[in-house]
C-alpha cells in the first residue's frame, strides 16, 4: 500500500489522499484549497494534476475543502464513480453549484474592472495569463458530475472494486460526514485503512453521534484543533442567552449572525429552538438570508436518518408550524434588501461566515454603525478576513464605498465548532483496541499537528507521523 497526501498536510484545506495497491488506485476526497493568498494558484495546479487512472473516488463529506475540485472529473468520458453517503450525494451539487457561481461572478467582475480577455488592464499592462482568470469549472460541469455520484447508506459495506470493501461510519461533523473504513486485499492478506475525514465532538448538536472504531492497520486522523479544546456548550448557551437578552430586549436592536451556510446555520437554528423551548430566550423573528443556506437546510433536514433527536424535533416542529419563533428563509435580492428596513427585534443569519462575501456584508453595512445592535460571530475568523478585523477591534470598515464606524457590540460565541477539540480527538482514538501499525496526522496547521502528535505519544504510546504533502509512504 502506498499513500500520498496531495493536500491537507501541514494545512487544513485541499484534502486529497491517493491510495495505491497492486490491484487498484483511488483517492479519498478532492478538495479546494482555501484561505491563503496562494489558494487560487494551488487550486489550479491541483485541478490540472494528472492523478493517473483511478478505479473510484471516496468522498467523506460535502464541505468544499473536501469536495470542491471534484468537477475535474466532469469532462472525462468515463469518470470514476464517486462513493459517499446519501446526504453527501445530495449536498455536493448544491455546494459545487454555489462554488461555480462565485467563480463565474468573480471572472465577470474582473472583466468589468478593466481587464480584457488577454489579461491586460486599461493601460495595456499585462496582469496575468488569461487561463488564470477563467473559472475552474462551470454550472454545466457540476450538472455533468451528478451521474458519477453514488450515495450509500451509513454502516452498509460495499465493494467499489473486487479488492476493496468500504463502510462509511458517522463522523459527527456535518450531515452526511463519514469516517471511511476500507479493507484492502493485498497479495492474500487484508489490511484495514481508516480515514477519519473531519470528526465532530462526542455529542454534536445536529447530527447523530460519531462512531467508535475498534481496529485499523493504517490510520489517517485529522488534527484541525489538535492543540486546543473548545469552550463547554453550557457556557456557550449562557453567553448566547445574555447576548440576545441585551441586544433584543434592553437595547431594542438586531442581532446579526455571520454563519457558514452548511452546518453552522443549521446548528444555530437548533440552539435557538432548544433555548426558546426551555424558556431561556424570547426571540420573535429569525431570518436566514442565504440561498445556499436554504438549500443546505432543505437537504440536511430531509435526511432524518443522519440527524440526532434534537434535530428531528426541530424538523417536526417546523413542519407543523409550531416553532417558538417566526422563521423565514429569504431568497430573492429584494427579500434580502427588505431586511435592512427592520430596525429592531430580528435575528438575521447570513453568509459568508467570515464576512468576506455575500449578503452578510449588506447587513453589516446597515447595522454595524448602530449602538443598539450586536454582531454575533459563531465560527473561526481567518487572518485577513473582514470578520477577523472586526473581532480584533477595528474601529471602522469600508463597505460598498462607505466608511462605516463600528458602534454595534461584537460577540464571539465559542463552543460551536464542528471539529473535535484535542480531548475529543483523544477520546475517539482511545476507542481503538490496539495501536495501528501506521498512524498519520493530517488536516492540521503545523502547531496543531505537532501538539496532537505529542499528546498521542504521551498518552497512548503510539508513534504517529505527521503527513508531509507530496511524499509517497510505502506501507
Amino acid at each position: 500500500m502506498r499513500l500520498t497526501f496531495h493536500g491537507a498536510a501541514g494545512e487544513v484545506t485541499g484534502s486529497c489522499l491517493l491510495v495505491e495497491t497492486d490491484a487498484c488506485r483511488f483517492i479519498i476526497d478532492c478538495g479546494m484549497f482555501q484561505g491563503s493568498r496562494e489558494a487560487d494558484e494551488k487550486n489550479r495546479a491541483a485541478y490540472a494534476r494528472d492523478l493517473g487512472r483511478l478505479d473510484f473516488v471516496l468522498l467523506t463529506h460535502a464541505h468544499l475543502d473536501h469536495c470542491g475540485l471534484l468537477p475535474r472529473f466532469a469532462r472525462e468520458r468515463h469518470p470514476p464513480t464517486i462513493y459517499c453517503t446519501r446526504p453527501t450525494a445530495d449536498l455536493v451539487p448544491v455546494m459545487l453549484k454555489d462554488s461555480a457561481h462565485i467563480q463565474e461572478r468573480n471572472h465577470d467582475n474582473g472583466q468589468r474592472n478593466g481587464h480584457d480577455r488577454n489579461g491586460h488592464d486599461r493601460n495595456g499592462h499585462h496582469r496575468r495569463h488569461d487561463d488564470d482568470d477563467e473559472p475552474l469549472y462551470t454550472m454545466d460541469d457540476v450538472e455533468r458530475l451528478r451521474v458519477a455520484l453514488c450515495g450509500v447508506p451509513y454502516d452498509v459495506s460495499f465493494r467499489p472494486h473486487p479488492s476493496v470493501q468500504v463502510c462509511f461510519r458517522s463522523a459527527g461533523h456535518i450531515v452526511g460526514a463519514a469516517i471511511a473504513e476500507i479493507d484492502l486485499d493485498e497479495g492474500g492478506r487484508t489490511r484495514r485503512l481508516v480515514v477519519s475525514g473531519d470528526i465532530g465532538e462526542a455529542s454534536p448538536l445536529l447530527v447523530r453521534d460519531r462512531a467508535d472504531i475498534a481496529q485499523a492497520d493504517v490510520l489517517v486522523v485529522e488534527s484541525t484543533y489538535g492543540d486546543r479544546n473548545h469552550r463547554p456548550l453550557t457556557e456557550t448557551e449562557d453567553e448566547l442567552v445574555e447576548v440576545l437578552r441585551e441586544v433584543l430586549h434592553e437595547r431594542h436592536g438586531n442581532v446579526i449572525v455571520p454563519a457558514f451556510a452548511l452546518g453552522r446555520t443549521q446548528e444555530f437554528l437548533l440552539l435557538l429552538h432548544r433555548l426558546a423551548n426551555e424558556g431561556r430566550i424570547d426571540v420573535r423573528q429569525v431570518f436566514v438570508d442565504s440561498p445556499l443556506a436554504r438549500s443546505a437546510s432543505e437537504v440536511t433536514f430531509a435526511h432524518l436518518e443522519a440527524l440526532d433527536d434534537a434535530a428531528r424535533n426541530f424538523v417536526e416542529a417546523e413542519r407543523r408550524h409550531k416553532l417558538p419563533f417566526a422563521l423565514r428563509y429569504t431568497e430573492s435580492p429584494e427579500d434580502s434588501m427588505f431586511l435592512n428596513s427592520i430596525r429592531s427585534g430580528a435575528v438575521i443569519i447570513a453568509a459568508s461566515g467570515m464576512c468576506d462575501a455575500g449578503r452578510i456584508r449588506h447587513h453589516l453595512r446597515h447595522n454595524l454603525g448602530r449602538r443598539e445592535c450586536g454582531i454575533l460571530f459563531t465560527g473561526y475568523q481567518a487572518s485577513g478576513t473582514l470578520g477577523r478585523r472586526l473581532v480584533d477591534g477595528v474601529r471602522s470598515v469600508h463597505l460598498f464605498g462607505e466608511d462605516i464606524a463600528v458602534r454595534a457590540s461584537l460577540h464571539t460565541l465559542g463552543g460551536l465548532s464542528a471539529h473535535a477539540g484535542q480531548d475529543a480527538l483523544m477520546g475517539w482514538l482511545r476507542g481503538f483496541k490496539h495501536a495501528p501499525a501506521h498512524a498519520f496526522i493530517a488536516h492540521g496547521e503545523p502547531a496543531a499537528a505537532q501538539a496532537f502528535e505529542a499528546r498521542i505519544r504521551a498518552d497512548l504510546h503510539w508513534a504517529p507521523r505527521i503527513a508531509v504533502a507530496e511524499t509517497p509512504y510505502e506501507l
